[in-house]
């Protein structure tokens, strides 16, 4: 299972959001470009970075986004206010690994088609769930596709895979967000990517062995220093098969 340390950037600085409030985002007095170089060092394979400001349509750190993808020397998987084809075409261009698509996914399927013709297995599909509907414009509007519906709308198409994240829960319990992951990921052949459950090694260690569950957003646990990166990546790897002896 691939871990995806993960980078929330709000004015330049990293932040936490709880439920995905923009409103009010708990400041991480962390350096930006020091945390994608220490996750590239500490063995990651993608970064996931999630540019806030332009999910609210201000494109102000557009700079510091680039600066980061080459900073991170591993495939960054970049999230936040992407709108058009162009834009889209222009990050890739700029060697981001994917874009990942929330907003633009709940209006647009026509578009959401040609753009996994001409960039396949570059495409995320962001699932963001408040009371059984999908979310729109950073999390603010509720929009009327339920998560199985529209995964399964675009489940047939070239995509790199959902990131699902269930709103309605807090961190601090599991439990059902992990149920209703696991429920969308067995409705669809698309990898999905869990988003808002890990707290501890151990919840690595259960969502590895979720079917159809091929990686994990981890930032959080990361910032608050519940455990190391190195010793996620370690968690995630599969287990050897036992074999069993000749005699």
């Amino acid at each position: 299972m691939m871990i995806f340390p993960t980078l929330q950037i709000l004015n330049g600085s990293c932040v936490l959001l709880e439920q995905g409030c923009l409103d009010d985002p708990v400041i991480w007095h962390s350096d930006p470009m020091a945390c994608v170089r220490d996750f590239a060092a500490s063995g990651a394979e993608w970064i996931h970075i999630s540019d806030l400001n332009a999910v609210q349509g201000d494109y102000s750190q557009t700079d510091l986004m680039a600066d980061l993808v080459r900073a991170a020397q591993v495939p960054v998987q970049l999230a936040g206010g992407m709108r058009t084809q162009q834009h889209i075409a222009d990050w890739i261009d700029r060697g981001v690994g994917r874009v990942v698509l929330s907003t633009l996914a709940a209006r647009d399927p026509r578009q959401i088609t040609e753009l996994a013709v001409h960039f396949p297995e570059q495409i995320v599909i962001s699932v963001d769930i408040w009371q059984g509907k999908v979310m729109t414009d950073g999390w603010r509007n509720s929009g009327s596709w339920e998560p199985r519906a529209l995964m399964r709308a675009y489940d047939g198409l070239a995509l790199a895979g959902f990131i699902v994240t269930d709103i309605d829960n807090d961190i601090q319990a599991v439990e059902e967000p992990l149920g209703l992951i696991s429920g969308l990921a067995a409705a669809v052949r698309t990898p999905v990517i869990a988003s808002g459950v890990v707290r501890s090694l151990d919840d690595i260690a259960r969502l590895k062995y979720l079917r159809n569950v091929s990686g994990a957003l981890v930032g959080t646990a990361l910032m608050q220093q519940h455990f190391d990166l190195a010793s996620a990546l370690t968690v995630a790897r599969p287990e050897p098969e036992r074999v069993a002896a000749f005699r």
